[in-house]
């Protein structure tokens, strides 16, 4: 009974006789095919097992440890999840970018001459503000999966065991983040990028509607977001008295004492600085909540995973600004690349000063223990 009771078997298509050669067609069948949102490309199918008698399947490894073996499978997949939602958003985010640079419409609110000549519409503030969103959730989530497989490479081939035991902690820590935050953000960004080209966004005849549709499937499959903050806050917070917890607050706390050495960064380093002390509160204050009642602890679970992540990644975009800054300080550039680093910073400011900020809020819902989903009941519905 119960997932400790769950094994894993291999059901081939066609039989294999004990001499090698192929037997009879095993009694597995293609009942049908699944009609998605997006992902056409990736076929999804129903099969059906032993209507004519009984399907043969072989056990992979040992009873009872088909779970265990799946989740070599998964913590990989979700990592891979991430990646796709983080490209996704990416090649909206291009190309509506390419769009607005592109798409003469309207004057600058300061310009009533009507014979000027429009601006491209990324001239707009607000356009800039959608660009900039998306800029901060796509290349933020990008450089969490990256750094997350820098942790799997490490856990494996880095030749100082100190430095492999602590790659394993903190990836298996921060696994369930980089499935689910480029998942959800990566899907918010495709939404402003169709927003961005307006009624165009919107036909098929430009790609972003696509991205969209495509993306829509990662916040769902490999965990959706509210397994992913279960398994967060319900087994990787607080495993082993939170060890990785506390690795990776010293990896936050060591570069915003970087950052607070050079004054252009010092307003995100106590950003993020407030939002880890928002974070650690909440952790300890579930963490207590979750020893005395499981089911009320981990009712909001889904809610501290996207403040997690909005911490993790805002300790990302710290750590592209500080070598943006540095490269700034101590290079002459050329134009391209000092407009890449500017960037770089820019986005650093713009999602520490207008994402991470609402935290606060999420922190004070967590900490109080705020209950009212929870005792939400199905006949009020």
């Amino acid at each position: 009974a119960g997932v400790k009771g769950i094994s894993l078997f291999i059901c081939p298509k066609v039989n294999v006789n004990e001499d090698g050669s192929l037997g009879e067609r095993n009694d597995v069948a293609l009942a049908g095919l699944l009609h998605k949102m997006g992902y056409r490309n990736t076929t999804s199918t129903v099969l059906n097992f032993g209507e004519k008698g009984g399907a043969r399947a072989f056990l992979v490894g040992e009873p009872n440890k088909g779970l265990s073996y799946m989740f070599q499978m998964m913590n990989e997949a979700r990592i891979g999840v991430g990646l796709g939602a983080s490209v996704l958003g990416y090649q909206g985010y291009n190309y509506s970018l390419d769009y607005a640079r592109q798409r003469p419409q309207g004057r600058m609110p300061s310009n009533k001459d009507p014979l000027s000549k429009q601006v491209p519409i990324i001239e707009h503030a607000d356009v800039r503000r959608m660009l900039l969103a998306q800029k901060a959730y796509v290349e933020g989530s990008l450089a969490l999966c990256l750094y997350a497989s820098s942790l799997q490479e490490d856990a494996h081939t880095n030749p100082d065991m100190a430095v492999k035991t602590q790659s394993a902690k903190l990836l298996d820590l921060i696994t369930p983040v980089v499935k689910s935050f480029p998942s959800r953000y990566g899907l918010k960004a495709n939404e402003l990028a169709i927003q961005v080209l307006g009624g165009a966004g919107y036909i098929r005849e430009y790609p972003v509607e696509q991205y969209y549709r495509d993306n829509r499937l990662n916040p769902i499959h490999e965990g959706t977001e509210g397994i992913q903050g279960l398994d967060l806050l319900g087994r990787k917070v607080v495993m082993e008295q939170g060890a990785a917890y506390k690795m990776l607050v010293k990896e936050i706390i060591a570069s915003i004492q970087d950052a607070k050495k050079n004054e252009a960064l010092t307003l995100i380093a106590d950003e993020l600085s407030a939002g880890l002390d928002r974070l650690n509160a909440s952790t300890q204050v579930l963490a207590a909540a979750m020893s005395k009642d499981p089911d009320r602890g981990l009712a909001n679970a889904s809610v501290y995973l996207d403040m997690f992540g909005r911490v993790l990644v805002s300790w990302i975009w710290l750590k592209q600004a500080l070598v943006a800054n540095a490269k700034l300080s101590s290079e002459k550039l050329f134009e391209d690349d000092e407009s890449f680093y500017k960037g770089k910073l820019q986005t650093a400011q713009y999602y520490l000063t207008w994402e991470l900020p609402e935290t606060a809020t999420q922190a004070a819902l967590l900490q109080s223990l705020n209950d009212v989903t929870y005792d939400m009941r199905n006949e009020w519905f």
